[in-house]
């Protein structure tokens, strides 16, 4: 009994003994390719060694005063405007001298650090690092936190980080690490270290030799830069295990950041920011920070992802008129500008290549015969408006030729118009003038000129001979 051939392929197929043929379910799935993020993100903008070295001089920082300067770091023009500030004002600190900058166009991250002149001074020493270190903080915020912490139980083990009275140092266990997409230069430290001022209202801003702080340091060939402290905050101060505390900075609400060591980013303390920030108040959903591209001012971005994320860039060609900002009102002005110059007989400026081409071949056929081409089109009014326009300019001609000829029968044809850049397009007239001036010059110190230039010449009367026959 023969049995369907629909039949048999089925059996096949489910035994899987047809040769050349795979079952869909064997066939594997393609993967998606990578996304340009992600691939950007395996490749980071600084390493370990570049992190350790630009994070060496502030990673001693009471924890707020460190998430003040990231922020501000990200910011480089505005630091740059505060130290000059800071610099004609060096006895103003605390929220005084917050409030004294409420009204500069700065970021509230930078406006917070006036309230510390001393760390002002020391960003002031190196703008470059200043935006190293920001550029950093956004492209790999958990490697820059992360290199934070490993600094710090390098100083802690060096014997040059504790407890004393001007800071509290405290060492907890490691929250779990924050889910990012980026891939960590190295992994965190089992635990982490806090810094708090030991008065929660006074602060005392540490200065430490990086290369002496931190024990042996692990990369010879890039070491950490040192920033002297400026003398005028640390005069007489004390050293305690390896650090310098000066004058210490009394602050009710100039420091509303502070790390977030669990999630890698700086939380915000509404209250305190808004008691500052009177006029730019944020409401408490707003506790996380988020870099603002406006006060970034044109500063270019050092990696292309954060280049992507925070360019301002609008996606999509449908976005073009609105990056223009080409609108109705935009519009209505050009109508009324066409308007005015069709009322006034000018002509209208092109609006795109073709347009500009002929006008040009209209004019330099105006120019050299007078000769009209036809415009582009069937706007007669545009025709008779560039007709109009060359009578206009061929009239201005006739009575500038009169006043020419005027002049030079007046003979005052240099003089009347006394122009710097008369001749500027005959080069050869204006040599030739030239050459005309040296030989008359020439000519005019010959014991002879005189004659030449038709002045009278005097000369002595001959006495008259006798009986030469002369009239008497």
């Amino acid at each position: 009994m023969r049995m369907p051939l629909c039949v048999v392929l089925t059996a096949a197929l489910c035994l899987g003994t047809v040769p050349g043929l795979v079952l869909a379910a064997e066939v594997p799935a393609t993967e998606p390719p990578a996304a340009a993020d992600a691939v950007a993100a395996k490749d980071p903008v600084f390493t370990q060694a570049q992190l350790d070295q630009m994070l060496a001089p502030i990673a001693l920082y009471p924890d707020a005063l460190l998430a003040q300067v990231l922020m501000a770091a990200t910011y480089p023009g505005q630091v740059s405007e505060a130290v000059t500030w800071s610099k004609a004002n060096p006895k103003a600190s605390g929220d005084d001298a917050v409030r004294q900058v409420a009204k500069q166009p700065w970021d509230p991250s930078v406006q917070a650090l006036v309230a510390f002149p001393q760390v002002l001074a020391t960003l002031g020493q190196d703008p470059a690092w200043v935006q190293r270190l920001g550029d950093a903080f956004l492209a790999q915020p958990d490697d820059v936190m992360a290199g934070v912490q490993r600094l710090r139980h390098q100083a802690q083990a060096a014997g040059n980080l504790q407890s004393n009275q001007y800071q509290n140092v405290t060492v907890q266990a490691a929250p779990a690490p924050a889910a990012s997409t980026q891939v960590p230069v190295a992994s965190s430290p089992p635990s982490t270290i806090i810094i708090q001022p030991a008065d929660p209202q006074v602060v005392y801003v540490p200065s430490y030799n990086p290369t002496t702080a931190y024990g042996t340091w692990a990369y010879p060939a890039s070491p950490p830069a040192y920033y002297p402290p400026p003398p005028l905050y640390y005069a007489g101060s004390a050293l305690v295990a390896g650090l310098a505390f000066g004058t210490g900075v009394a602050i009710v609400s100039s420091l509303w950041g502070n790390c977030d060591w669990g999630h890698n980013d700086i939380d915000i303390d509404v209250n305190r920011y808004n008691n500052l920030n009177v006029s730019n108040r944020i409401s408490n959903n707003q506790n996380k920070w988020r870099h603002n591209t406006v006060n970034r001012e044109g500063v270019p971005y050092r990696d292309a992802r954060s280049r992507q994320q925070y360019g301002r860039q609008l996606d999509g060609a449908t976005q073009r008129t609105a990056f223009r900002g080409d609108d109705a009102q935009r519009a209505q002005a050009r109508d009324k500008a066409r308007a005015s110059m069709d009322r006034a007989g000018i002509e209208r400026p092109a609006t795109n290549n073709r347009q500009a081409r002929q006008q040009v071949r209209e004019a330099q056929a105006g120019n050299a015969g007078g000769q009209r081409v036809q415009p582009l089109g069937d706007n007669a009014r545009a025709a008779d408006r560039r007709q109009e326009l060359r009578s206009t300019q061929a009239r201005h001609g006739e009575g500038q030729a009169r006043q020419l000829a005027h002049n030079r029968a007046a003979g005052t044809a240099g003089r009347a118009r006394n122009n710097a850049f008369d001749g500027v397009r005959a080069p050869s007239r204006t040599s030739a003038q030239a050459s005309r001036g040296h030989v008359s010059q020439a000519f005019a110190q010959r014991p002879n000129a005189s004659r030449a230039a038709g002045h009278a010449i005097s000369r002595p009367s001959a006495p008259a001979r006798r009986g030469a026959g002369g009239r008497r």
